[in-house]
């Protein structure tokens, strides 16, 4: 499945609405440790049919991160049924992302 860009549009319907379980990479193009985690997001959705990916960048949408308590990037949640059950900051391998699901 791809990658799934969120706007303030579609948050509610992608993310909290979802009926599948959401890993969701806030991020932004100027973060070094961002780049180094979007290809392992964009693998996980490729591999993972049982889950929505979905990333957020930022920079165009301050008001989802403010809502989240952005304070470092990248920041990864998983929401299930429209609640946070799980989340990180910075940099990690594929297997401990893999770990937050």
């Amino acid at each position: 499945m791809a990658v799934i860009k969120i706007t303030s549009n579609n948050f509610e319907n992608e993310v909290l609405n979802s009926d599948k379980k959401v890993l969701v990479d806030f991020w932004a193009s100027w973060c070094g440790p961002c780049m180094m985690v979007s290809p392992i997001v964009d693998e996980i959705a490729q591999e993972r049919t049982d889950i929505k990916v979905c990333k957020v960048n930022v920079d165009e949408e301050p008001e989802l991160a403010q809502a989240f308590g952005i304070e470092s990037i990248p920041a990864l949640f998983v929401v299930e049924n429209g609640e946070v059950v799980n989340h990180m900051v910075g940099a990690a391998p594929k297997a401990t992302i893999l770990g937050l699901l």
